[in-house]
């Protein structure tokens, strides 16, 4: 009997707790960079070890690591990497010591460095993740 009271207020109370979820602000949607790359022929190897060693920099300094995907069929890249657009504030300087102590090249050194193993690469900026529904409730459309 107590199951089917507690079965009974649990349904009551569902649809309260599901008008209130529609009233909550949608979270925020984080800025995130998308990097498609073709790398140069046999350099796969030293390009991922290379990513290694970035995302080595990023778990010292606390942040995640980059999100890798690899192409299995279809269009003309790689690899892809999704990642944060903006290092945190509280952690920049973090990541520059980690930058230095991992031994990766910044600044003109790591533009040069880094396009020793790769033919192309495009970057574009996205929102999300997200769903259609979090993404309409920012809007002034919903």
């Amino acid at each position: 009997m107590r199951q089917l009271i507690a079965a009974l207020a649990l349904l009551t109370a569902a649809p309260a707790v599901a008008q209130t979820a529609r009233l909550a602000p949608a979270p925020p949607i984080g800025k995130q960079q998308v990097e498609t790359y073709r790398i140069a022929p046999g350099k796969q190897t030293a390009f991922l070890r290379f990513v290694a060693r970035c995302d080595e920099a990023n778990k010292l300094a606390g942040l995640p690591p980059r999100q890798l995907f690899v192409h299995v069929d279809g269009a003309n890249w790689d690899f892809l990497i999704l990642q944060p657009y903006d290092v945190p504030a509280d952690k920049q300087a973090a990541l520059d010591a980690a930058w230095v102590k991992v031994g990766l090249p910044s600044g003109a050194d790591f533009f040069l460095a880094i396009r020793e193993f790769i033919a192309d690469h495009e970057d574009t900026s996205v929102r999300g993740p997200t769903t259609a529904a979090d993404y309409l409730a920012t809007t002034t459309a919903h």
